[in-house]
């Protein structure tokens, strides 16, 4: 989905959205993490590498159950935020580097994580390195925050404002095709030839952000952050003077979080 993007450009993606993405953006539901971890046969020391940690919004899940993390993350900004909430934790290393020039570590971990990232990395290189990285019988784990969007009743309200700013980010993107995006990655991964039998669990919640928050939370996800400053200006403008007019300051977002497991194939 962003692989195509050189690895420059993917490594300061975030740079300047890093403290709002660290605040603002949904965490995964403990439920989710549970069954992840239970789904994977992690056993309570597991060493475990993940890919693209951002600001460590699933490290911190994860290491709080008492795992062993490497890190790898591109984004400095990302780097210092991760580094920061995992201070309590001395068996988590955050290493600023990308995926793809980190020094492999040949079947050195018992399971490869990587939340809401692993669509940054180009399959060729992410499928095959996680592969090596696992030991014999071990899961690559996909856990995947799904952007959150309001219902479509909702959005329609939206629609006229992107219509008159940014007509190309004015499809309603439904949860279905949601859930058929991340399928399409699964298979990319099945279809590699190192992993085998997919296993997959998904839940929908539901948040509400005031307006503040969830311009914020816009300004994190890459179709904002690639506008022009005074064409993304506009739109937030725009959409603002209606959420604060029609929604009463406040919207309602459904938030799909899902899971895939995929042992590696020995």
């Amino acid at each position: 989905m962003y692989a195509d993007r050189d690895l420059e450009a993917r490594r300061n993606w975030y740079s300047a959205a890093a403290a709002a993405y660290d605040r603002v953006r949904p965490r995964y539901p403990v439920d989710s993490i549970e069954s992840a971890i239970a789904s994977s046969g992690l056993s309570p020391n597991a060493k475990i590498l993940e890919i693209g940690c951002g600001p460590g919004i699933a490290t911190v899940e994860f290491a709080r159950r008492g795992f062993s993390i490497i890190c790898v993350e591109p984004s400095l900004e990302m780097c210092q935020l991760a580094r920061q909430n995992c201070s309590e934790y001395p068996n988590v290393e955050i290493q600023n580097t990308s995926f793809e020039e980190w020094d492999l570590q040949a079947k050195s971990f018992d399971a490869v994580l990587a939340a809401t990232s692993f669509h940054w990395i180009p399959p060729e290189i992410g499928c095959p390195k996680a592969a090596d990285a696992l030991r014999d019988n071990c899961p690559l784990i996909l856990l995947w925050n799904a952007v959150p969007s309001p219902k479509h009743e909702v959005f329609q309200l939206l629609k006229e404002v992107y219509q008159k700013c940014v007509p190309s980010l004015g499809n309603y993107a439904s949860r279905e095709q949601e859930k058929l995006n991340l399928q399409a990655i699964g298979k990319t991964v099945i279809d590699s030839g190192r992993f085998q039998k997919l296993r997959s669990d998904e839940v929908v919640h539901n948040i509400i952000y005031n307006t503040d928050d969830y311009l914020m939370l816009l300004g994190t996800l890459s179709p904002y952050i690639a506008l022009e400053p005074d064409v993304r200006n506009a739109l937030f403008s725009g959409l603002r003077a209606k959420i604060e007019r029609d929604l009463g300051g406040a919207i309602e977002l459904e938030h799909l979080c899902t899971f895939q497991i995929v042992p590696k194939l020995n």
